[in-house]
Formats: structure tokens, sequence, C-alpha cells
């Protein structure tokens, strides 16, 4: 007999009967829906100067709300792997030694609910667990592949709105990277460039990969399409990141073709996708796009004035004096070697979620007592900056060395066991979540967590962790199901 609560009638207890191949089936739509919930949400604040990218913070907690009943689904249905324990543990005691971080925030709202522009707090982190336990219950390979799409579902919302930030100038934050250079910066719906070639990175792989594996002639031209696409708009985030991203995907490619004896002829997605990316450049040195007449990355001005200064008032002006904007490396080195300043002296709890300006800011309480709004005192700091471009620096920096090993742990075993799921499995979905692992936890070092990323990068690190079931599993199961309803 069909088991029932309370003695109600079978259909009212859908969860309770639900089948491993219904529920994977379920869960990976719901996060393929849950991963563009962020950058839906964020149409409104492109569209409209009414509403502040704090709007965007609704679409995580609509993604995070799908995603935290997947879990509890699979939690009460024990799709939870043995296997994902190291995981799931090590983020979970990240998570537990949030709580001691938010209690030494500055202000318990921001700790929890984050900074208003930018949306990292507890909470935010509660909902990224959800996501990386909802996508390591998965069972089944075409709910994998339904996730992947979702990634490049995800590259390819952004993208088409960053090609009308491009040529027009339009929905944009970024149509000018400082003063007066208007170069038309991507951000797609990802709240900044940088943060934006940090979904490509992901989207691009995914792509490629689809592209070389898929059999299907029309799936195949599609996803060599969208790779084109992403490559392109990549390169209008004139970012490091942006070609670390395109790099990193050219070489999965090719190490796919391999991996998945693929036909050779399938690499001719990597110099389509180079091709992509030298006509964005070519662009711009014809003069095409904004004021500019050649090619180069604007990271420094878009990470510290563009974003933090001037969109989300979570940083002060950058001093001259003391970083050299226009040059990418001294940027970097700057922020990391300020953030480590920031460990020394914080190095048990962080200074709270979303809060590394405050630990920046040399002002006396008398001073401070003068500004009603934290972000009218942060942006009136010289020097103070909201992210460090490593996410492991800035989450041992707001959250504790603790809450950054732990960190290192969980991502480190998700990609670990992507690669044991993909010499087990040896399926074209394990080899593309295990890439998508391994590239999240990479562009890590160089890039932040951001509300549009992170969902993505945790369904992917997730999904590598699954314990998918063979065809002899799944006939087993089938044939269990009968004997049950007889």
């Amino acid at each position: 007999m069909p088991k029932t609560i309370f003695h109600s009638s079978e259909k009212s207890n859908f969860i309770l009967n639900m089948t491993e191949e219904q529920f994977s089936k379920l869960a990976s739509r719901g996060l393929a829906i849950a991963m563009l919930m962020t950058p839906l949400f964020t149409l409104v604040p492109e569209i409209t100067d009414k509403a502040t990218y704090a709007f965007s913070a609704g679409g995580l907690v609509a993604g995070g709300v799908i995603a935290m009943i997947i879990a509890i689904i699979a939690i009460m249905k024990k799709y939870i792997s043995k296997r994902f324990i190291i995981p799931m543990g090590a983020m979970l005691i990240m998570e537990l030694w949030g709580v001691f971080s938010l209690i030494k925030g500055v202000d318990l709202g921001i700790s929890f609910y984050g900074f208003p522009e930018r949306g990292e707090g507890l909470l935010a982190l509660i909902f990224y667990f959800c996501f990386f336990v909802s996508a390591s219950a998965l069972k089944r390979e075409s709910a994998v592949k339904t996730v992947i799409d979702g990634v490049v579902g995800v590259g390819l919302l952004n993208s088409i709105v960053g090609l009308i930030q491009i040529f027009s100038g339009q929905l944009s934050h970024y149509r000018s990277v400082y003063i007066d250079i208007k170069a038309n910066a991507a951000s797609g719906l990802s709240m900044s460039p940088l943060f934006l070639a940090m979904v490509l990175t992901l989207s691009l792989s995914a792509a490629l990969i689809s592209f070389i594996s898929s059999e299907d002639r029309k799936r195949s031209i599609g996803m060599l399409v969208c790779a084109v696409l992403f490559s392109f708009v990549m390169m209008f985030t004139y970012s490091f990141i942006g070609f670390f991203g395109l790099a990193f995907a050219l070489i999965s490619a090719i190490a796919a073709v391999f991996a998945l004896k693929a036909p050779k002829k399938k690499l001719v997605g990597v110099p389509c996708s180079i091709a992509g990316a030298a006509a964005a450049i070519a662009l711009v040195f014809a003069g095409a796009i904004g004021n500019i007449d050649s090619y180069r990355l604007y990271d420094g001005r878009i990470l510290w004035w563009a974003d933090g200064y001037m969109r989300a008032s979570s940083s002060g002006t950058f001093n001259p004096d003391v970083v050299d904007i226009d040059d990418t490396y001294d940027v970097y080195m700057y922020l990391n070697d300020r953030t480590m300043d920031v460990i020394e002296h914080n190095s048990l709890t962080g200074t709270g979620p979303d809060q590394l300006a405050f630990a920046l800011i040399r002002v006396s309480q008398e001073d401070a007592g003068k500004y009603t709004d934290f972000g009218d005192l942060i942006s009136s700091q010289r020097g103070v900056f909201d992210k460090v471009y490593n996410e492991y620096l800035y989450t041992a920096a707001t959250r504790g060395v603790t809450s950054a090993i732990f960190l290192v742990l969980t991502v480190l075993s998700a990609v670990i066991l992507g690669l044991k799921a993909f010499r087990r499995r040896a399926t074209a979905e394990s080899f593309t979540v295990f890439i998508l692992a391994l590239g999240g936890v990479l562009v890590y070092l160089i890039g932040c967590s951001s509300i549009p990323f992170a969902p993505v990068f945790w369904v992917a690190a997730g999904a590598a962790c699954a314990e998918i079931k063979d065809s002899r599993q799944q006939k087993a199961e089938k044939k269990a199901a009968k004997k049950n309803k007889a």
C-alpha cells in the first residue's frame, strides 16, 4: 500500500510516494528555475532607477526557497548519499561558524541580510547550502543534464542583456568605467562586469562541453552559438577574470574531446569561441564601442570605482597615491595585502558577514555619528573597499579563518567527488559538472562570491557530488516499486 499521513489520500502525499526518478526530474527543473531567479529579479533595477540592486536579493530568496523545499524533500526521502557527508558537514560547520561572526558584526541586520546592494549575509549562505544539498540529491543522469542546461540558460539570459548594454549603453550602470571612460562594459544581470565574467566562465564551459558531447544536431548547434556569444560578451567585462574564464573553458573543451572520446571535428568549438572573443576586441579597436579606440583591462576601475563606489556605495573611492588603479596586478595585490591585515586582527570570527569595509574605516565615533546611512559613511572614506577578489581571503576576513578552512574543505571535497564520479560513470554529464565545480573553485582565487554567481556554482558543485544510479539500479528500483503497489 502507498504511504500516507493520517490516513489521507495517496495524491495528497505525493512527496512520501515520490520515486527517485520523479524527485530527480522535479528537483533538476526546480534548480534550473531557481538559478534564474536572481538574474530575472535584477531586470527591475536595470530597467528603472526607482529600484536598487537590493531588489535582486528577492530573486535569491525566491530561488533559495525553491532549493530549500527540494533539500527538505531530499532529506525526508533519505536521498542524501553517505559520500556527501564530508562536503555537507564541512559547509554546515562553515554556516554555524557564521553565526558567531554575525554576532561580532557592526550591524546585525547587515550580518544577516547582507549589505543592501550586495545581499550576502548569513541568510544568503543558508540558501547556498540548500542549493548545494538539493543538487547533491539528484539520482538520474537526465536530471544532471537539466541542471547543465540551466547553467547555460543563466549565461544566455545574461548575455542577451549584455548585448544591449554593449551596443546601446542602456540597461546598465557600467556605461562608464570611470568619469571620462565610456566603455559600455557588460554586466548582464549579474550586478557587475566581474561577476558576469565569473558566471560566463561556468556557462561557456558548460556550452562547449555540451556541444562536444551532444549527438543531437540541433542541440549541438545551439550550444555552439551560445559558446560564441558567451565568448564575445565575456570580453566586454574588460577583466582578467574574463580572460581566465575563456582560457579555462577552452582548455576544458579540448580535454572533453579526449576524455569523452568525441569526434576530433568537435574541436571546432575552440576556434569559434576564440573568433567570438577576437571579434569583440576588434570592435573596440575599431572605435565602435563607447568613446574608446583601444582594448585594455579595467578591473581596478570597475571593481572599486564603478561598482563599489558609484553603484553600491559599499566602498570609498580609490587612493591613487597607494595603488595604480590601471595596473590589474597592483590592484589585486593591494586588496589582498590589506585584507591579510584585517584577517590578522579578526582571525577568529572575522568582521561580520558582508562587512569587510567597516574594518578599514578610520574615523572617530563622533564623526561617524554624523552619518545616518552606512553607505554615505563608507563612500566618504578614501581607500576603503568592501570586496577582495579572492573568496577564500574574503571568507577568512569576514567570517573568520575557521570558516575559510571549512570552505576550502567543502569545495575541494566536491571537486574530488566529482572526479571520482566521472571516473566511475564516464558520462558527459559527470565530466561537465566536475569541470564546473573545478572552474568555480579556481575562479574564487581571483573573484568573490555574489548572489548572481553563487547559486550557479553551488548547484554545479552539488551535482558533482550526486550519486547517480546506473540502468541496473534503476531497473531494480522500478521492480521494487511495482511490488509495493501490488
